[in-house]
């Protein structure tokens, strides 16, 4: 059986094909700055359509929408512009896949596959997960190197890379299930 997870946001969109054997493929879609929610979703249709062409999946899960505020991080502007745009992200991908997809709640996914998150801990959450999910596969996360600031010349993991993460722990949860 060959599932897709997906981490749906506004900014970009991690994707993890996986098959039962746990092979896998991570994809994302970074959205153009400045680009209203309909080009936004113009754009990820597209890639839909491409992800569709080059797999044959078979279920699709999605990453359940947040459901309260997060100190610090998310207003009610914010909670409904993800919610909208989960919601079309979604919408599209029943209409190009002829799929309805599955929505699962992020940390009820982490706790099935086994991801406990150490609140303690000096990594964040993100962190955390990236670094469960890379101990699970082999796959050569994307990098740059900063060009400015003081951390000039290191090289960095790229921001979506937390959004290919997060994808996978959707799509492993969902082959769990």
């Amino acid at each position: 059986m060959i599932v897709c997870g997906f981490d749906i946001s506004t900014s970009c969109t991690g994707v993890c094909v996986m098959d039962t054997e746990k092979q896998q493929n991570f994809f994302y879609y970074f959205k153009p700055r400045g680009s209203d929610w309909i080009e936004k979703a113009l754009g990820v249709k597209d890639f839909l359509h491409t992800l569709f062409l080059n797999h044959e999946i078979e279920v699709v899960y999605v990453e359940e929408n947040l459901q309260a505020f997060r100190r610090g991080l998310s207003s009610a502007k914010t909670l409904m512009a993800l919610a909208r745009f989960n919601g079309v992200v979604s919408f599209m991908v029943q209409d190009i896949f002829d799929i309805k997809p599955e929505f699962l709640n992020v940390n009820t996914a982490r706790k099935s596959i086994g991801i406990k998150i150490d609140r303690k801990s000096e990594l964040s959450t993100k962190e955390q997960v990236l670094s469960w999910v890379d101990s699970e596969t082999d796959f050569e996360w994307p990098t740059r190197v900063m060009k400015s600031g003081p951390r000039k010349g290191q090289v960095v993991l790229e921001d979506y890379v937390y959004d290919m993460a997060d994808a996978y722990v959707i799509a492993r949860a969902g082959l769990v299930q």
